[in-house]
């Protein structure tokens, strides 16, 4: 996937102002990005375009007055390392970072280049940033979630399937931000009178097998937990609830459009146009420190019918009216 692509995806840079081309001048500024995608999945031209159009509107233009350098990571630690080390080898003016498993790494290689993150669920609990209001380094970005959301998670699953009384919480235990959505999860599990069951997974190979022996006991649903690890495997556990018979809740809307029960969460998408403006700010001189990292202010709801019936379910109305998006 290269650089032009996603040029093209916007429509090119012919609508590039005049005026902010002679507003931003002087010497072509570098730009990273590393993200935990990989370059052929469905989302990652949308992530970047969604970039992209944020920084064009403010009169950055990938070629013009900036240049983007990608690192693709979708693999394990070391991969990610890698990818982190390369783009500072660079000396990018400011780098775009995927998730906590992109931020982390790139911390691991730098305390002085400028890093903006998106979709990281616990920027303080992972050691990003010294506080949402005052990072104190250089990071800062935008949360996808509040821990406390997980709770939304099993109250939509409970009414979309009253028969569950076992959840199993798929995550990634080696990511701070599993082990915290479970806890919330797990939190408000007695008033609704469910058993939650953590379902500890680090690579592809353990997610069908995990899910498998979770399912050989009855009434049992799934909460996939937001990860770069269930991102780029959604295809396989998307399978695995499937053929178990599973209802499944997610945090990406992109997810039930391909076949899931429920989401509940923010739109993903609209965070890479707001670090579009994050990453104006910095390269027009002002520290990630000073910038506060941002929580998401809207969340949507969204609801397969397809998948409800093919599970045997009748979404109750009034969770139906509720919904953002049904989809038929």
């Amino acid at each position: 996937m290269r650089r032009r692509e996603f040029i093209t995806l916007l429509g090119g840079a012919a609508a590039w102002p005049v005026a902010a081309q002679a507003q931003q001048g002087g010497r072509m500024r570098r730009v990273g990005v590393l993200m935990t995608l990989a370059a052929d999945d469905p989302e990652s031209p949308a992530r970047l375009a969604a970039f992209l159009q944020g920084l064009q509107d403010l009169g950055w233009v990938d070629g013009r007055n900036m240049r983007v350098e990608y690192r693709w990571a979708p693999g394990g630690a070391n991969l990610r390392l890698k990818a982190a080390s390369e783009l500072v080898a660079l000396d990018p003016d400011v780098i775009l970072a995927n998730g906590s498993s992109g931020a982390e790494p790139l911390l691991q290689v730098t305390r002085t280049v400028p890093i903006v993150f998106v979709l990281v669920p616990d920027p303080v609990g992972s050691g990003l940033v010294d506080s949402l209001a005052r990072p104190g380094g250089n990071a800062t970005g935008f949360m996808s979630f509040d821990f406390s959301m997980g709770g939304k998670w099993l109250e939509v699953l409970k009414q979309a399937a009253p028969h569950v009384s076992r959840v199993g919480v798929l995550r990634d235990s080696s990511q701070v931000g599993g082990v915290g959505q479970f806890s919330a999860i797990q939190s408000v599990a007695p008033s609704l009178g469910v058993e939650t069951i953590p379902i500890n997974v680090r690579d592809a190979d353990g997610i069908e097998g995990a899910i498998a022996a979770f399912a050989r006991s009855g009434n049992g649903g799934l909460i996939v937990t937001a990860s770069a690890l269930a991102q780029t495997h959604r295809d396989l556990i998307f399978a695995s609830a499937a053929k178990h018979r599973l209802p499944t809740v997610y945090w990406d809307r992109v997810l039930v459009a391909r076949g899931g029960l429920i989401s509940y969460g923010p739109d993903l998408r609209d965070q890479f146009r707001l670090a579009g403006g994050y990453v104006d700010r910095i390269l027009k001189g002002e520290k990630p420190a000073d910038l506060p990292v941002q929580a998401p202010t809207k969340f949507a709801t969204v609801i397969n019918l397809r998948t409800a019936r093919a599970l045997g379910l009748t979404v109750p109305d009034t969770l139906l009216a509720r919904a953002d998006e049904v989809i038929e």
